[in-house]
């Protein structure tokens, strides 16, 4: 039961209080380029949490069995980001075969996860945090998945701001950091729920 709690926590708490987006800043450059639309945002996050799980389950037993046993840690970086890219890869292969109208939509973004930060961060936070093997899936799912979150409302956002009248010297990117900012503001409230919860 309290192994149960804990990972209930750590899952809401990577969802809402450490969003990788609106807490961290982290995968900023795809919040903030495939958004436009809550489609490809859709696609894109749902790339993303294949991709941090996925990464997870992999770096995991190698960081533990192999660089920690060898002493060889200061290659943590290094190869987390090997992984990732081949993962990305795979991702790719994936969307171009099954699904091209959203492999065309995401263009240049999609080969941009392999250095999405928030991969990398949620990857590199599970070891930091010396999480067990099953809160740190459970830490990556929850990254992921407050991406998701992140991305689809922020992209809801944007599709209602193409249809308002914005003074011309905050069209593009200055509404959309600004909104971007609410957004992030609107998350901050979520703290006191999680710390009552689990307080």
């Amino acid at each position: 039961m309290e192994m149960t709690k804990e990972l209930f926590s750590v899952l809401l708490t990577a969802i809402l209080t450490q969003n990788f987006v609106l807490a961290k800043f982290l995968g900023i450059c795809p919040f903030l380029g495939v958004s436009k639309k809550v489609k490809t945002a859709s696609g894109m996050s749902l790339a993303v949490i294949f991709v941090m799980v996925l990464a997870t389950a992999v770096t995991f037993p190698i960081n533990k069995y192999l660089l920690v046993k060898f002493n060889l840690e200061y290659l943590q970086t290094i190869v987390f980001i090997l992984v990732i890219a081949a993962l990305v890869q795979l991702v790719e292969i994936v969307l171009k075969k099954y699904m091209k109208s959203l492999y065309n939509a995401l263009g240049i973004y999609l080969p941009l996860i392999t250095t999405n930060c928030a991969v990398l961060g949620v990857v590199l936070l599970n070891i930091e945090s010396n999480y067990s093997f099953a809160t740190s899936m459970v830490n990556s799912l929850g990254a992921g998945l407050g991406f998701l979150l992140a991305m689809v409302m922020f992209a809801g956002v944007r599709e209602r701001l193409e249809s308002c009248d914005i003074p011309k010297a905050l069209q593009g990117l200055p509404i959309t950091l600004i909104a971007a900012s609410l957004v992030s503001v609107s998350f901050l409230g979520f703290t006191g729920v999680v710390e009552s919860i689990f307080g």
